[in-house]
């Protein structure tokens, strides 16, 4: 099966949660727009499927996937899809529909974390917001950060497998995901982070235990990751944490 994703080839973004469930389980995909332009890629090959071009169900934004003739979008669609392919999510029909519960709520709070630079449009510079940012950033950090982490806590906390995980006994891919936005908040607000983490030790062996599987290792310490930066959903802006 040809797995073939499509995202903006210079950030993490939302595609990278779809990355790391294909690096952590050595799955061969294609990263479209990473590709030479003559060779079908760029962001040329994205636009292409976002106008509609040889599309019956166009996708609204990328992250999207085409796997044959199916053109999957929305990053938490494309994680149901390739969870059972993939072995990162549970058998049972009730364990997959909580797993995808609660890869929709990461996608709420990596939401919010973009909000926190970007709280008026994401059409205007950060810096045409930035007092406005200030603000959002501060209820954030104070409010709504420890509200999320502290659910994801008591959720590994409460599974009943007592696994370390979010659901069940295995990895999951929502459990890359919390991967995913822990590394982007230690990049965002490290000085939050460093503070606040110890009243979450579960994510935090969650964490390091994501970051060991050889798979994902090797593709963290290669050229292929992405550094974070400040075109991305994850910035840091030393301001915001003031």
């Amino acid at each position: 099966m040809r797995y073939e994703l499509y995202y903006w080839p210079t950030i993490q973004g939302r595609g990278e949660f779809v990355r790391l469930a294909f690096e952590a389980t050595g799955t061969d995909y294609v990263d479209v727009a990473r590709l030479p332009e003559e060779d079908g890629g760029g962001e040329a090959a994205i636009l292409r499927l976002l106008d509609g071009a040889g599309a019956a169900r166009p996708p609204f934004a990328p992250p999207f996937l085409r796997v044959g003739e199916q053109l999957i979008g929305q990053t938490a669609n494309i994680l149901l899809f390739l969870g059972p392919r993939l072995g990162l999510a549970p058998r049972g029909e009730p364990e997959r529909l909580w797993l995808h519960q609660l890869q929709l709520t990461i996608a709420d709070l990596v939401g919010e974390i973009h909000d926190t630079h970007h709280p008026i449009a994401s059409s205007r510079y950060y810096e045409e917001q930035k007092r406005e940012a200030k603000s959002r950033a501060a209820d954030f950090l104070a409010l709504r950060l420890p509200k999320f982490l502290d659910y994801f806590e008591g959720v590994i906390d409460a599974n009943p497998r007592g696994a370390g995980c979010l659901v069940g006994a295995r990895l999951s891919y929502a459990d890359l995901s919390m991967f995913q936005v822990i590394a982007g908040l230690r990049y965002a607000f490290p000085r939050t982070m460093a503070r606040r983490e110890p009243t979450w030790p579960n994510l935090l062996s969650l964490y390091d235990r994501v970051g060991a599987l050889p798979g994902l290792a090797a593709y963290l310490a290669s050229p292929r990751r992405l550094p974070f930066s400040e075109e991305d959903v994850f910035r840091h802006y030393p301001e915001l944490e003031a």
